[in-house]
């Protein structure tokens, strides 16, 4: 084991960017592996865009024959301008990992043993259906991890996935994420879809609220060389405030830093609005017209007072009415918050304060506001608007949104018996057992399942469990195009890139894959069936062979605002004489410019009398929580967990990568001096982290880059399980801050998973 990870650690040592005689150099040893002199193999440049995160930054790669040689940022590329992070240096060794499976794999007691593409196909097909047939369709869940989302294939075929399994119980990272963003979305603008994006590049003033660029590359803010751009707001004399219980990679590019105790951010946006209203800064201008519900706003007067506040969040009363003050003043401000503002206790009613916020001070659908994209393919026009509380889960009746219940959910059904248990799971480019809460219990319940099939490129902590592994083929196999994330582009932009390397034999696409098991289940649930819908079953399968995802694509860029079928923006670009078409699109390799964010009310809303709703009944009533929550003088809450990112390492799927993991330790718990002293702690020194669902032995490390009474772990981690093929990251297992997390903890309106403020004790280690 320890000669396979030294010779892994060489191989990515080695495949650091290179230089020109670097480049020459690995191309000679290529050849002379084929046993081909230098000049018969030409060295070649691909462009494309890194998909390790939500930035969309482009790269450049030099690659010989079937080798990649370097990976470099695309200076000329629109979006990032040449920008390029280690994650994107680290894409060649996804694709060139010797444990990243390839071939499908069928559990045989222990042994894992390969299986044909049909046979594994047609045992997963019939598996799922037989279990629907014996034990209704709700007997099988899935699961969609994030990898998903810059998967064209998977995108494209997934609702025909989905529509074949016919089943209530299915997840998605979605809810250890943004679906508080996405319910308030749903609930004023009418589309669960219709993100807000922070027009960066034109604001003088940013209140950040829970979210670290610096190490997320901007996030629901798909920005190319995020910091950058953080940097041109400051040096064009604007401000940037962030608010967050650390102080975080971020800090370094604000003006001003406040630490706030965690789950208390809706207190603070409440303060903001109560100064702002009480005070009559508000200028909403146009916006006054083009929202209702605007009486029902006094709801937010006089619920806690401004001491209260500041009190519990540790933010000073001055400090909160001048920040105040200062947002509602500027010419052009935007309040942005993230993850750490979602998965929280009040996860929907900090992102719904947010858009007021920004709404009542004339920040909405403004220059160097919160805007809305107008992407070149949008996924708003084909894509249902949502919807919320339809039903509800078996065994706690938390609500569905989107057609998913919240994946803190999933393993109270696999295990809770009676009619509708879960029996068989289907698990996609997703690895919940490190990344929803209470990991453990996750563990048991895949464990006594009837039937499991990962669709996974890696036998990991979840896949383990799989009974069959359906490996796609790598993201430099398959064409691309951000369907997801020009949606959240602080500039509108389009690339696409065919695939770099051709499907070796014996592989098969996400797209393949999904379009082969939906056509197999569809078959056998139609069998017997009147001969009217398997008609029906015959049309769709062969629109489904006819709608590759090129012709789907050149479709939507063709009916899109910058298509020949767009409308008034078609017939004011410069593309218009032609109009936007894959074809067109693929004469731009680099990617396109499609300018910036434009005003688009009242046209991109989707509320049914094309109005803002600013004050959805739900939202309003959960301010009564809030202000009960807060109201009674409460004891001091001991320590607060709280997660954190890593620049290198945002999925744990990227431990796999040594250039990735390599360094420092990235699992230690953070924690102020005032609590080691209390604790009786130094730096280094080992800890018992304990919470109501386990405990983890915890390395200290000491830094007053946090607030007292919070410590901090980081997600993704944890590869001490046994049965795994991931080498390298079981060589740094690290520790998994989900066997510490709660599932019962959640977000009560939207069944977010709480992943910020976990309380937890800690207690010295002391060897028996």
């Amino acid at each position: 084991m320890l000669e396979i990870i030294r010779d892994r650690r060489q191989q990515a040592d080695q495949a650091q960017p290179a230089t020109t005689s670097a480049i020459e150099s690995a191309a000679k040893s290529a050849a002379n592996e084929q046993g081909a002199s230098i000049a018969s193999v030409e060295v070649k440049t691909h462009l494309r865009t890194c998909t390790l995160c939500e930035a969309m930054c482009g790269i450049k790669i030099e690659y010989q024959g079937d080798k990649i040689l370097s990976i470099a940022g695309d200076s000329d590329d629109p979006h990032s301008h040449g920008h390029i992070c280690p994650k994107g240096y680290a894409m060649q060794d996804l694709h060139n990992d010797p444990e990243r499976l390839r071939t499908p794999l069928k559990r045989v007691g222990e042994q894992w043993l390969p299986i044909s593409w049909d046979d594994a196909l047609e045992e997963v097909a019939n598996r799922l259906t037989d279990i629907q047939s014996s034990h209704g369709n709700d007997a099988v869940a899935g699961y969609w991890g994030n990898p998903i989302a810059h998967n064209l294939g998977i995108l494209l075929t997934m609702g025909r996935f989905r529509q074949a399994l016919r089943t209530r119980n299915l997840f998605s990272a979605s809810s250890l994420d943004q679906m508080p963003h996405q319910l308030v979305s749903y609930l004023m603008f009418g589309h669960s879809q219709l993100f807000t994006i922070p027009d960066i590049d034109r604001t003088d003033y940013m209140l950040m609220l829970g979210a670290n660029p610096a190490a997320s590359n901007g996030s629901l803010m798909s920005a190319g060389d995020v910091l950058g751009r953080l940097q041109a707001i400051t040096g064009r004399g604007g401000k940037i405030v962030l608010i967050d219980p650390r102080r975080t990679e971020t800090a370094l590019y604000v003006s001003e830093h406040q630490f706030i105790q965690p789950g208390t951010d809706a207190l603070f946006l409440l303060g903001l609005l109560q100064v702002i209203i009480e005070r009559r800064l508000s200028k909403p201008g146009r916006l006054l017209e083009l929202s209702k519900g605007w009486e029902a706003l006094s709801a937010l007067l006089e619920r806690v007072p401004l001491t209260r506040i500041a009190e519990q969040t540790g933010i000073a009363a001055a400090d909160i009415e001048r920040i105040a003050v200062e947002f509602a003043s500027a010419d052009k401000a935007v309040c942005y918050g993230r993850m750490g503002v979602a998965t929280q206790e009040f996860g929907a009613l900090n992102h719904w304060l947010i858009n007021l916020l920004n709404i009542l001070t004339g920040n909405l659908d403004s220059a160097g506001g919160m805007m809305f994209s107008t992407p070149a393919v949008d996924m708003l026009k084909t894509t249902g608007r949502g919807g919320f509380d339809r039903y509800r889960s078996r065994v706690r009746g938390l609500p569905e949104f989107n057609r998913e219940l919240p994946a803190v959910a999933m393993a109270e059904e696999m295990l809770q018996p009676g009619k509708g248990q879960v029996r068989a799971f289907v698990s996609i480019a997703g690895n919940p057992v490190l990344s929803s809460p209470n990991g453990r219990q996750l563990e048991q319940a895949l464990e006594q399942l009837d039937f499991m099939v990962s669709v996974d490129f890696y036998l990991n902590e979840t896949t383990r469990h799989a009974h069959i592994i359906l490996p796609p083929t790598g993201p430099f196999e398959h064409e691309q195009y951000d369907l997801i994330f020009n949606s959240f582009s602080v500039h509108d932009v389009a690339k696409y890139a065919d695939p770099l390397f051709a499907h070796p034999p014996g592989t098969r696409s996400d797209g393949d894959i999904f379009g082969e098991l939906s056509k197999r289940i569809e078959r056998r649930k139609i069998a017997g069936k009147p001969l009217r819908q398997r008609l029906k079953y015959l049309v769709n399968a062969r629109l489904g062979e006819y709608f590759t995802p090129q012709r789907i694509l050149d479709q939507g860029l063709r009916s899109g605002a910058y298509g020949n079928g767009g409308g008034l923006l078609s017939r004011l670009n410069p593309f218009a004489r032609k109009g936007l078409s894959l074809a067109e699109l693929k004469k731009h390799p680099h990617g396109m410019d499609l300018g910036p964010l434009k005003p688009s009310l009242p046209g991109r809303l989707f509320t049914k009398d094309k109005k803002i709703d600013l004050a959805p009944a739900i939202l309003v009533a959960d301010l009564d929580r809030l202000c009960h929550r807060f109201a009674e003088q409460t004891a001091k809450p001991g320590l607060l967990l709280i997660g954190r990112r890593d620049l290198r390492t945002n999925n744990s799927w990227m431990h796999n990568s040594y250039r990735l993991v390599k360094g420092k330790d990235r699992c230690a718990l953070f924690l102020h001096p005032e609590d080691a002293a209390a604790h009786g702690l130094g730096n280094r020194d080992q800890a018992r982290l304990v919470s109501a669902k386990g405990e983890l032995l915890v390395t200290v490390k000491i830094t007053e880059d946090i607030k007292p009474g919070v410590v901090s772990l980081p997600h993704g981690w944890g590869h001490h399980r046994p049965g795994m093929r991931i080498s390298i990251a079981q060589a740094s297992p690290g520790i998994s801050m989900n066997d510490l997390t709660d599932e019962h903890l959640v977000d009560q309106l939207s069944g977010n998973a709480v992943l910020n403020g976990v309380p937890v004790t800690l207690q010295r280690y002391e060897e028996a």
